[in-house]
């Protein structure tokens, strides 16, 4: 009953059956070396959860794609161009959002090729796995809660270069330039930096304490995990 349940509806002779057990040890082992690259990545690193959710279960999605594919020249072109397609022509968004067309993209080409049941088994085992790594706040330490990214729009004639050190250290554990470049047809510099915060109720005493140090600012503070990823 499970053969003919998890047979393709395309299958030939020559096809090469995959079995349920192999199906499930394969995307198995590859949720497990996600979560291991994720554990590596988070090491002493600032990181969103957002992305971290995404690296844990990528390896799983291109795993059932190369299972799909499996030596099929044409399917592994198509398969190319839409993935490229997502890619490059989709809105930017979190890591999480992008994250989650590439497992819709992985189901669908299962359902495509006439795996249905190895589709169904598919979104259910990463929709139960994202779902787990919610819950468990993967990647949301209680450092995480309090990373975020400051954008200073500033006239070019203000030397930048440490004005802002100050009011910084005093309102954050950590951070760094990112980011320098010019806006507004190069009359103004767009500052963008990563920091931690001391506590995440000190967003407004920064945004006030750096408009006391120079009035002519423009100020955005961002939560990572809002901010536009691209994978």
């Amino acid at each position: 009953m499970l053969d003919t349940l998890f047979r393709g509806l395309f299958d030939t002779a020559l096809t090469t059956a995959i079995t349920p057990g192999a199906f499930v040890l394969c995307v198995g082992v590859s949720l497990l070396i996600g979560l291991l690259l994720c554990a590596m990545t988070l090491w002493r690193s600032n990181c969103t959860r957002s992305f971290a959710v995404t690296l844990a279960i990528l390896p799983a999605v291109v795993c059932v794609v190369i299972l799909m594919v499996n030596g099929n020249v044409g399917t592994g072109v198509a398969v190319a161009g839409a993935f490229n397609l997502v890619r490059f022509r989709s809105a930017p968004g979190s890591a999480r959002e992008i994250g989650a067309i590439f497992v819709a993209m992985g189901t669908v080409l299962m359902a495509g090729m006439g795996y249905l049941a190895y589709a169904l088994l598919f979104a259910l085992i990463l929709g139960a796995a994202i779902m787990l790594y919610t819950a468990l706040r993967l990647g949301g330490g209680s450092r995480s809660a309090r990373f975020r990214t400051l954008h200073i729009t500033i006239p070019e004639d203000l030397d930048y270069a440490g004005v802002f050190d100050p009011v910084l250290e005093s309102y954050t554990t950590q951070y760094s330039l990112t980011q320098v470049k010019t806006t507004n047809m190069g009359s103004l510099f767009k500052l963008t930096y990563d920091l931690t915060l001391k506590a995440s109720a000190q967003e407004k005493g920064l945004i006030d304490a750096l408009r006391l140090r120079n009035g002519n600012l423009e100020i955005s503070l961002c939560h990572q995990d809002t901010t536009a990823a691209t994978l």
